[in-house]
């Protein structure tokens, strides 16, 4: 099992000490201060002897004279060798913990759509925080405590041998029995430290779910089931912490005992060889308090190795999520104009190899500045066609152009530079309105180009009462924030973009009818010359589309203008006369 267990130890050890190395120089400093302090160690026992022999026994003044001052020097030199190790020890940790978090983070904004849904977003967050600092505490803290600590035992061996070669024999006997145990206890560290962070993992996200999702919970009753949810979570993360806590605890009561009998040993045959008169006071004390000075390294080396074990599993996790592989991106063409020409060309897609396909063999073309309206029952595909264009998703066969180039081939960027989107479910930040309009790569427009836009989604309106205007915080996903608001805050967004492709997921589907006909007029006004794909589930907010396809089941199976539409009496005939029928009921003209 260990021969299987160290390959992947050295594997994500070397990598992390990639991250240590460029500190290097910061390194020698703290190396330098634990093998000061473990000669002052060293130093500190071996002049018991003299203090022993010399000054107490036979009372020799010159010895008492210079003894109290070189221990006043030895205490000084420790003390400034202990700041130089802890400053440069907890530099090191916080820059190898800056640089994984940021690496991680940075590998989350380059990861497919695909992969991002799949996982759930506590064990994300987890390794975000608890894992990296799993991971500062391995390369740093405990590699560099198990230097200090070996040299702190090499120097008490040094001291041993010079008193009595044969007593520290009788040592020797002891160190191998606790390396392999030492041993033995890191399988256990290991698989519970793994276990430790994925129950971390699901403590975060019950606690993510339940916060974000606070007023779901409150209405339909969720408390005792969430409540639950969160005991058992909590549950597995304490039971796997005590399993943890009682194998360090039995490595540290063992290598006790153990150590014990060694000591008990070194007794007997000190006392033989004092009866002798081959060992002096002096020489024993020195002895048995550099014997005395192992025993606090080596309980910190066997508990250290849980350490040093949660920090490989945690490394592990993270190295999982850095060598993912990125969303594909190797397309070579940049335009700074693009017309709006989109084709779909026997388009088909699957989210897994196992399920079926949400986009069947479909085919489909958009002239430039025309509106496309994508109509159909929930699950039949809608969502997943847009998202297929800004290459959220890559097609499983067929291609999607624009202007007659395959999409693949544009850089990334490049394509999504000429692609804007308003969908159901908004995405605010938890910053000023006026940054949530002007995100990201929008920064560059003036003030008076973002005050624009947002007159035009008729954002003003309710921005004006609010004291702090475009400067208010809307909160975590703009919380604080109506519906409408958060839906007018996300078009005017798109019309600061002005790409001249546009995406309407249900851009309306949170307005009240009267901000919906002020939002349908700057719609009108951004979808003026432009493409335009637009799902509505609306289909009165269709009507004037250039071109109306009703999806089901991934497939196009019926295409036209709304009043061709109507005329074939088909599924979008039948959907229209059930909204139609419906809409004086639930008061929506």
């Amino acid at each position: 099992m260990s021969q299987r267990l160290d390959p992947k130890l050295i594997e994500v050890y070397g990598r992390l000490w990639r991250y240590v190395t460029p500190y290097r120089y910061i390194g020698i400093v703290a190396i330098l201060g634990m093998a000061t302090a473990a000669i002052v160690e060293g130093l500190l026992v071996w002049m018991l002897e003299p203090m022993t022999d010399e000054a107490l026994v036979a009372h020799n003044l010159e010895t008492a004279k210079w003894m109290p001052l070189a221990f006043v020097a030895i205490f000084i030199i420790r003390g400034i060798a202990g700041f130089a190790t802890e400053a440069s020890l907890g530099w090191i940790g916080r820059a190898v913990i800056s640089s994984l978090r940021r690496d991680v983070f940075s590998k989350f904004l380059t990861l497919p759509s695909r992969f991002i849904e799949q996982q759930s977003t506590g064990p994300l967050l987890s390794r975000m925080t608890y894992n990296v600092e799993m991971v500062s505490e391995s390369v740093t803290n405990v590699v560099t405590m198990m230097v200090r600590d070996v040299l702190t035992i090499l120097a008490a061996a040094a001291v041993m041998l010079y008193q009595s070669p044969r007593l520290s024999a009788f040592v020797a006997i002891v160190l191998p029995v606790i390396a392999v145990m030492i041993r033995l206890l890191a399988k256990a560290f290991r698989r519970y430290s793994s276990r430790i962070q994925d129950s971390v993992g699901e403590v975060t996200q019950v606690t993510e779910e339940v916060l974000s999702g606070h007023r779901v919970v409150k209405i339909f009753g969720g408390r005792e089931y969430e409540t639950e949810r969160m005991f058992e979570a909590d549950g597995r993360n304490r039971r796997q912490h005590l399993k943890m806590i009682r194998t360090k605890a039995l490595g540290t009561a063992l290598t006790q005992i153990i150590f014990g009998f060694g000591v008990a040993l070194v007794i007997y045959f000190a006392s033989v060889e004092a009866l002798k008169g081959n060992f002096s006071a002096g020489q024993f004390i020195s002895f048995f308090s550099a014997m005395m000075l192992m025993l606090q390294p080596l309980r910190r080396i066997t508990n250290l190795n849980a350490v040093l074990q949660r920090g490989i599993a945690a490394g592990d996790s993270l190295f999982r999520i850095i060598d993912e592989p990125d969303e594909v991106d190797s397309g070579t063409v940049s335009r700074d104009e693009v017309r709006g020409a989109v084709e779909f060309r026997n388009v088909s897609f699957s989210y897994g190899r196992q399920e079926a396909q949400v986009i069947d063999d479909l085919s489909l073309t958009i002239d430039a500045g025309k509106t496309l309206a994508i109509v159909g029952h929930s699950g039949s595909g809608k969502s997943t066609l847009v998202g297929l264009l800004p290459r959220f998703y890559d097609v499983d066969s067929g291609e999607i152009l624009l202007d007659g180039v395959p999409i693949q081939e544009y850089a990334l960027t490049n394509l999504r530079e000429n692609i804007s989107l308003v969908s159901q479910d908004v995405v605010l930040f938890n910053d000023t309105i006026a940054n949530n309009i002007a995100y990201g790569s929008l920064r560059k427009y003036s003030r008076a180009e973002l005050l624009e836009a947002a007159e035009a989604a008729h954002i003003l309106e309710f921005v004006n009462d609010m004291p702090d205007g475009l400067e208010t915080v809307v909160g975590d996903r703009g919380v604080l924030l109506s519906g409408g608001q958060r839906q007018r805050i996300a078009i005017g967004r798109a019309l600061l973009k002005d790409a001249p492709v546009l995406i309407l997921d249900e851009a309306t589907s949170s307005l009240d009818t009267k901000s919906e006909r002020r939002i349908q007029d700057a719609l009108s006004t951004l979808m003026k010359d432009r493409t335009t794909l637009v799902i509505a589930h609306r289909l009165s907010t269709v009507e004037n589309a250039d071109q109306i396809i009703v999806l089901d089941q991934g497939r196009i199976v019926e295409s036209g203008t709304h009043s061709e539409l109507l005329a074939l009496n088909g599924q979008y005939s039948s959907l229209y006369k059930m909204q139609f029928n419906d809409e004086p009921e639930n008061g929506n003209p």
